[in-house]
C-alpha cells in the first residue's frame, strides 16, 4: 500500500492496521457517505464544497451531521505526509450497527485516507447497459454503497475504456461511475439537470459556474433535453463529449464504444477556463 496515508480516531494509522469493526454498518450494509478531493500544492481542492455535499448526503441518509472539525484535521494530518499524494478521501460511516439494514444509533466511524492519483488526461469511455434509478432513496448522494460503479467500471475495463456512462429509468444520458457527462452540440455545452439522478458534482458545479462568468455557452440541460441517445451523435460526430470530476477535473472524452471522437471547442475553452481558475484558488 505503498504511498497510501491513513487517518482515523484522531490519529494517523500504518495502512495494514485494522481501524473498523465487523460490525461497523459502512462495511456490513454500506451505511455510509464520502468525499474524494483532488490535492492540489499539499491541500485538498474545493474542500469546503466538499463537506457541505457531505453533510447533505449524510442528512439524505437519516445520519447525524459528520463532525467536520474532525474531518479538517483529518485531512490536514494525511496532508502533512510529503508523499506525492493525489487525491484524498473523507469517509463517515453510521458506526457500530447490526447485520441487517436496522441502525443502532451511535458514534460514527471517521475515516481520512490520501493516495497518490494519475493527473488529468482525455478519457475512454463506453455505455453500458444498466440504469441509474433516478427516482431511488439514495439518488444524488455520495453513499459508501458503490457495487453498481464496481460492476460497469468493470465492464468498461475490460471493454478497454476509463468510464462507463450510464442511462437513469427514463432514457436519459445521467452520469457516469464517478464522473459527470457534458455533451458539446448545437452550439452550447449541455450537463444532465441533477432530476436525472446524477450527483450534483463539484467539478461540474465549478464548470457551470466559471463558464458562465467567462461568457461560455455552457449550461445544464431541460429535463428531458439529453437522451441517451445523444451519444449516437457523439460516434456520428454530430456532437461532442467530456467529463468531469474532482481527480480527473474537466477533460474531453477521445473514444466512445471504440470510435475515435475529438474534444468540441466550446469544450475545450471551458477546460482552459476551469483549469486558470482553479490555479488561483484552492478552495472556491
Amino acid at each position: 500500500m505503498s504511498g497510501i496515508v491513513v487517518w482515523a480516531d484522531g490519529r494517523l494509522r500504518d495502512p495494514a492496521e485494522p481501524v473498523l469493526s465487523a460490525v461497523d454498518h459502512g462495511v456490513t450494509v454500506g451505511d455510509g457517505v464520502f468525499e474524494t478531493c483532488g490535492v492540489v500544492d499539499g491541500s485538498a481542492f474545493a474542500l469546503t464544497r466538499h463537506l457541505a455535499r457531505l453533510v447533505r448526503s449524510a442528512r439524505g441518509l437519516g445520519l447525524e451531521d459528520p463532525d467536520l472539525d474532525a474531518v479538517r484535521a483529518g485531512v490536514a494530518a494525511v496532508l502533512a505526509r510529503p508523499e506525492g499524494l493525489g487525491r484524498v478521501r473523507v469517509t463517515v460511516t453510521a458506526g457500530l450497527g447490526p447485520l441487517g439494514s436496522g441502525r443502532t444509533p451511535g458514534a460514527q466511524s471517521v475515516l481520512v485516507v490520501a493516495g497518490p492519483a494519475a493527473g488529468p488526461a482525455p478519457v475512454r469511455a463506453v455505455r453500458v447497459p444498466w440504469t441509474r434509478n433516478e427516482r431511488s432513496a439514495v439518488a444524488g448522494l455520495k453513499t459508501t454503497s458503490y457495487a453498481e460503479n464496481v460492476v460497469a467500471l468493470a465492464a468498461a475495463s475490460r471493454a478497454g475504456a476509463d468510464e462507463a456512462l450510464l442511462a437513469n429509468t427514463r432514457g436519459e444520458l445521467c452520469e457516469g461511475t464517478g464522473s459527470n457527462v457534458f455533451v458539446e452540440r448545437g452550439g452550447e455545452l449541455l450537463t444532465p439537470p441533477l432530476s436525472s439522478g446524477c450527483l450534483a458534482g463539484i467539478t461540474r458545479e465549478l464548470v457551470l459556474e466559471w463558464s458562465a462568468a467567462a461568457g461560455l455557452p455552457v449550461r445544464e440541460a431541460e429535463p428531458g433535453e439529453l437522451a441517451f441517445a445523444v451519444l449516437d451523435e457523439v460516434t456520428a460526430g454530430a456532437a461532442r463529449l467530456a467529463i468531469s470530476g474532482s481527480v480527473r477535473t474537466f477533460v474531453p472524452v477521445v473514444a466512445l464504444d471504440g470510435v475515435a471522437v475529438v474534444a468540441g471547442e466550446i469544450t475545450r475553452a471551458a477546460a482552459e477556463v476551469y483549469a486558470s481558475r482553479a490555479a488561483l484558488d484552492v478552495d472556491p
